[in-house]
């Protein structure tokens, strides 16, 4: 947190307006300026921005909305929280996002109604097949970008690219608010809704039109993250740089390091590679005190609140059991970054 983050939140601490105040509003217009889209909805967090997204598409009980089972749990479940069901369909082992051939075939199988592609660890879903798919089925396309705050896709910035959109700012993100999440389109009708929706389906100051939650996002948090959207192009260049560096040490490892495909702008949330024997390198990686981190050890159908839906996903089930993410952050040094690859470069050699 930088000096003028704070100054902002006591700024808002000394105007007494807390909750949903002005900072919310300039924080929403600023957001959506920067994906380059019209409406943003702010919200308490990136769970809750799902959910109300779906929401104000209509999806509900008895609608089925095509997913990845590799990501966070979240994903999923704010699916399940409308009444609707999530289906799986299998990754991209390079990318590790959902890998569109099989996103067509499990759609037209499964007859779904939206699809929700998530750009994984900063890297963009393959996004031109997935809207075609929607196109031909006539559904909407809601972009899980938890982690993908200024990725781009053949330029565009993520946030622009499907029918809505919906980000996080948890503390680990590459940007945040302490907590918080974000909905941003440029359809009206979709922002309208997700506003009333977050905030008790209230249309005037005691209307309220339809059921809601009281997912709004507090003065404080927007204070932050209008800040840290400043300085996110500055986070941005330092994670790109430090995955640069850390790609270029370990291409000759035994490891394999992430794909950057030539349309897309990966922001590196995780900087995650695969290893074959993934607890064998992460033991030697703690001995060194490298911190390191599985995202995610399970796919979200082997979860126990999941296992009532098959699945057939073997590049997910596979990525699950080596991937491995490493530091990546801003705030790491080019030392730290030699660090890391000398200590994998050392592991080889042990291996050996």
């Amino acid at each position: 947190m930088s000096d003028e983050a704070k100054d902002r939140v006591e700024a808002v601490l000394d105007s007494g307006m807390l909750a949903d105040g002005p900072e919310v509003r300039e924080f929403e217009e600023e957001f959506a300026e920067y994906c380059g889209v019209e409406h943003g909805v702010a919200t308490a967090n990136g769970t809750t921005a799902l959910h109300a997204a779906l929401e104000a598409l209509g999806i509900g009980e008895g609608d089925t909305v095509l997913t990845t089972p590799f990501s966070f749990v979240a994903t999923a479940n704010a699916i399940r929280f409308t009444g609707a069901e999530p289906v799986f369909a299998d990754i991209d082992p390079e990318t590790y996002n959902i890998d569109p051939k099989a996103a067509a075939t499990t759609a037209r199988e499964h007859d779904v109604d939206a699809i929700m592609p998530v750009h994984l660890y900063g890297l963009p879903a393959d996004m031109d097949p997935i809207r075609e798919l929607a196109d031909d089925l006539d559904v909407p396309v809601i972009e899980d970008a938890a982690q993908a705050h200024g990725a781009t896709y053949d330029g565009d910035q993520v946030g622009a690219l499907g029918d809505v959109a919906c980000f996080s700012f948890y503390p680990t993100k590459n940007m945040t608010t302490g907590e918080g999440g974000m909905i941003v389109t440029d359809r009206d009708n979709i922002a309208e809704s997700a506003a009333q929706f977050v905030n008790h389906g209230r249309t005037e100051s005691y209307d309220h039109a339809t059921l809601g939650h009281n997912f709004r996002m507090t003065s404080m948090a927007a204070a932050i993250g209008r800040v840290q959207l400043d300085r996110l192009p500055e986070f941005t260049k330092a994670r790109r740089s430090n995955a640069s560096k850390l790609t270029d040490g370990l291409t000759e490892t035994s490891v394999i390091t992430p794909t950057e495909p030539e349309r897309t702008e990966h922001v590196y949330h995780q900087y995650t590679i695969r290893a074959d024997d993934r607890d064998s390198l992460q033991d030697h990686l703690d001995d060194h005190g490298i911190g390191n981190g599985v995202y995610y050890p399970k796919c979200i159908h082997d979860q126990p609140a999941y296992e009532d839906i098959e699945v057939t996903a073997p590049e997910a089930e596979s990525a699950a059991t080596e991937v491995l993410s490493l530091p990546v952050h801003p705030f790491i040094s080019n030392d730290d970054v030699d660090r890391i690859i000398e200590v994998i470069q050392d592991y080889d050699t042990k291996q050996d």
